[in-house]
């Protein structure tokens, strides 16, 4: 069969979103890996179908590089909403129904789009980590000289140590560079270190502040650009009105044959 999609990236983190709002299109996790593979299909970190949801905008559906239905992915739903724009949803306030629940989201003049996250309600803190989810498990590890930190090794033997390999989680290793944090994260589902990641970068600035109570905002850094997170720490390791912002950028359309 034939698919139409197109590419769209937020920050590096790169997707393949497909326009289902008739419901005609059904994937195997195979057919979804095989889009997804950066060497015999488009490539992609993840791949989204924008549906339709009754009170709501539309609906977001994401599947992971490996094929499987994927958790909330921040930098796809922002992707997603600017898809959605593009393709004749044009609203001043969007709301949208993902795995993990309801989102918000608006565009903004400048380009950039906020999405606002799932609340946490909960931060467990390790020795040397936090463990907490943002609409997809995180374990957030701060370190030094993150430029040269061996983020796949060491991400990957957490997500596949004794807790962890079963479920799978997200490791984020953080370091706090002046009036911004600069992230980098090895994501379950790719398995591998992606340019960006949305949820982990949210986990990284709630983690980094936990103990400073009110509003925030933290500028982020990562591999594929700079994004925003603020949020409203009320303590005990709740956090609500939580919005990562950055861009959601079209990079093209095409069609491809599925078999």
């Amino acid at each position: 069969m034939t698919i139409h999609f197109s590419k769209y990236q937020g920050t590096g983190n790169d997707f393949v979103i497909i326009d289902n709002r008739d419901g005609s299109i059904s994937l195997s996790n195979q057919q979804i890996a095989f889009l997804c593979d950066r060497r015999f299909g488009v490539g992609a970190d993840g791949l989204m179908l924008l549906g339709t949801a009754t009170g709501y905008d539309f609906s977001m559906t994401y599947y992971n590089a490996d094929g499987t239905e994927g958790s909330m992915c921040g930098n796809g739903g922002r992707c997603l909403v600017q898809f959605a724009h593009d393709n004749g949803i044009v609203q001043e306030h969007y709301s949208f129904i993902a795995i993990d629940g309801p989102h918000e989201a608006r565009i903004h003049n400048n380009g950039w789009v906020h999405l606002k996250m799932t609340d946490v309600k909960a931060v467990e803190k390790g020795q040397d980590f936090f463990v907490t989810n943002t609409g997809s498990p995180h374990y957030i590890k701060m370190v030094g000289d993150i430029e040269n930190h061996d983020v796949f090794n060491e991400g990957k033997s957490i997500r596949y140590n004794e807790r962890f390999s079963k479920e799978g989680i997200n490791v984020n290793f953080v370091e706090q560079q002046k009036e911004q944090l600069f992230v980098r994260t090895y994501e379950r589902g790719v398995e591998n270190e992606t340019y960006s990641c949305g949820t982990g970068v949210t986990a990284a600035a709630i983690t980094s502040y936990l103990h400073k109570e009110g509003e925030q905002e933290v500028p982020i850094q990562t591999l594929g650009g700079k994004l925003a997170v603020s949020f409203n720490n009320q303590g005990g390791g709740h956090f609500n009105h939580i919005w990562l912002k950055g861009p959601g950028t079209f990079v093209y359309k095409a069609s491809i044959q599925v078999k």
